[in-house]
């Protein structure tokens, strides 16, 4: 049986001693630290206040963003904006950013269908992950989705068993060591791209929405 080669992960892409998000940003455009590097367009990097109040964490770039090279522009990002607007949250204090860099898909004819990143991918990207947690002091961490959720939290993370639960940070972290901020917290909640598929819609919006809502009490003052 021929040897699988794990992928070499992005600690040796990631500058040791970042002093800015855009440096960080210009570094991650190389990265070749898991083949998904391979056929997407580009890196899509983290975007937002350096100084924000509340960091969301999202999973992998989609169709949109990979030609964009922006984070959460697509429907997923137009209905999280709706969102972050209903349950009275000031975009100006958020940073957005996702646990994978690179758009992980299957062509279908001319069609580039979305694949959710695996275990692997996860571990390759996550030096990213970390590096930005190194620069941004924020009140709040916003886990979206289940894939930001075992990259933060651990591969046990289940969204509906954790959802609108605050819950402290970095304690709560699989590796809290790896998050040099202490006395905040983190709030998961499902990604926005499962209220574009859920059967009602409105539903699943206005639980998104009550989630946030929760996120953006604990900020509040």
């Amino acid at each position: 049986m021929p040897r699988i080669e794990a992928p070499p992960g992005a600690q040796q892409w990631v500058p040791p001693r970042p002093h800015s998000i855009d440096e960080l940003k210009q570094a991650a455009a190389g990265c070749h630290g898991c083949e998904l590097h391979e056929h997407a367009t580009q890196t899509v990097f983290g975007r937002g206040a350096p100084n924000a109040r509340i960091v969301f964490v999202g999973e992998q770039p989609g169709d949109i963003e990979d030609q964009k090279g922006l984070p959460f522009v697509g429907p997923a990002g137009r209905l999280l904006r709706d969102a972050v607007d209903d349950a009275g949250i000031d975009p100006s204090d958020l940073y957005i950013t996702n646990s994978v860099k690179h758009f992980r898909f299957e062509l279908r004819g001319s069609r580039r269908i979305h694949q959710s990143p695996g275990p692997a991918h996860i571990t390759a990207c996550r030096p990213w992950l970390v590096a930005e947690f190194s620069l941004l002091n924020p009140e709040l961490v916003v886990i979206l989705g289940a894939t930001a959720g075992k990259a933060l939290l651990g591969p046990s993370f289940r969204v509906n068993r954790s959802r609108g639960q605050l819950m402290p940070w970095p304690a709560s972290a699989e590796h809290p060591e790896d998050f040099p901020v202490a006395g905040i917290r983190a709030l998961a909640t499902i990604h926005p791209s499962a209220v574009l598929r859920a059967d009602n819609r409105d539903i699943a919006y206005q639980g998104l929405v009550d989630d946030l809502k929760i996120a953006a009490a604990a900020v509040a003052g």
